[in-house]
């Protein structure tokens, strides 16, 4: 790009471009209709916990949008570390080949790589066979606005399955988001423009932001499509996302998305757990799509390794798991995305805000 992200939303910023609240002008009513509760919630719920296979893959429904998509998502950060892209492109493609349809990405990911490099890959009939996720940074109206189109751009195409309000890790986050002249009114006129299809957020630092982001869209005649955070064995025992929103999300109906299953291989290294026990654990809970980091064929391997042995977990079984890793996951050591900020790259950008 010729012009810097971080010049860009500065930019945008300056632009001064000072929109309507959303209730005042109506932005969300023509959404209300598609986010009512639906009659068949637990018909619905019932088919979440009961995944379809087709070839090596599971698949699941995304919370009340009745899409199917792939129990493993694959995640767009990994993908912008690899060395060469040529690599990158051959990885998204053997994914896809084998059956994971959910693509993971974010505006901001090594600069723009991971949306570029995927949107390489999807070219030649691949856009067609996969369910395209990204995220934005900015909460001002203007600077999402400038990173929606600048997403569809570098992925090359016309539009994306699913936007989400990227690390919502501040108690002013939601307020910003659906506050006048916020990020909501970019996203919403959006989805109206068919440049995007459903609306989510993530966040990875505490629960209770979770819940507030939750509240404040309520307030706002609001309901999420999706919601992404952090699910597995250590976060059930700190913080706990799974106890405190995952049974909000199931209650609406809202599609669950999972992430850090493994922790960026922090979990890993308090030797409690195995890798595919980390995703075995996020998938026997009531989530959509488990994303998770893939740089390589080994761990490619390793995640479609999880779906061919996955098998329903009883309460015994989770009982023990969960168990053995209480004592390392007591103070959140492995879990340093809640405890620092050595993973809030909006903290450390916060021009990327707006």
């Amino acid at each position: 790009m010729d012009i810097s992200r971080r010049s860009l939303l500065k930019a945008a910023s300056a632009s001064g471009l000072v929109a309507a609240g959303l209730a005042s002008e109506g932005f969300l009513q023509p959404l209300l209709a598609q986010t009512q509760p639906v009659e068949q919630t637990n018909q619905l719920l019932a088919e979440t916990a009961t995944p379809t296979r087709r070839g090596e893959m599971l698949y699941r429904t995304l919370g009340r949008t009745q899409e199917q998509v792939s129990v493993i998502g694959l995640g767009g950060y990994h993908i912008g570390k690899i060395q060469e892209e040529q690599e990158s492109i051959k990885l998204i493609r053997s994914a896809i080949d084998r059956g994971i349809n959910f693509m993971d990405n974010c505006w901001d990911y090594h600069d723009g790589r991971s949306h570029r490099w995927m949107g390489n890959a999807l070219k030649n009939g691949y856009r067609q066979k996969v369910f395209l996720m990204t995220k934005i940074d900015g909460r001002t109206k203007g600077a999402a606005k400038m990173q929606i189109d600048e997403s569809l751009k570098d992925l090359q195409v016309d539009h994306i399955d699913l936007i989400q309000h990227h690390e919502i890790l501040r108690f002013e986050d939601p307020d910003r988001v659906f506050g006048t002249g916020g990020s909501m009114e970019a996203v919403v006129e959006a989805q109206k423009a068919g440049k995007i299809r459903y609306i989510g957020f993530t966040g990875h630092k505490n629960p209770q932001i979770h819940l507030q982001m939750l509240s404040i869209a309520t307030q706002n005649g609001f309901r999420f499509d999706t919601v992404q955070m952090p699910l597995n064995v250590m976060d059930a025992h700190f913080r706990s996302f799974e106890h405190q929103v995952l049974p909000v999300l199931v209650k609406d109906n809202i599609g669950v998305l999972a992430m850090k299953t493994i922790g960026e291989s922090y979990i890993l290294r308090s030797n409690t757990v195995s890798a595919i026990e980390c995703l075995h654990y996020a998938m026997n809970l009531p989530t959509s799509v488990v994303i998770t980091g893939i740089d390589s064929m080994r761990i490619l391997d390793q995640a479609f390794e999880a779906v061919r042995t996955f098998k329903p977990m009883d309460q015994a079984r989770v009982t023990a798991l969960l168990a053995r890793t209480r004592e390392a996951a007591a103070k959140g050591e492995y879990e340093r995305y809640k405890t620092t900020t050595q993973n809030d790259s909006t903290a450390m950008n916060p021009a990327w805000l707006g």
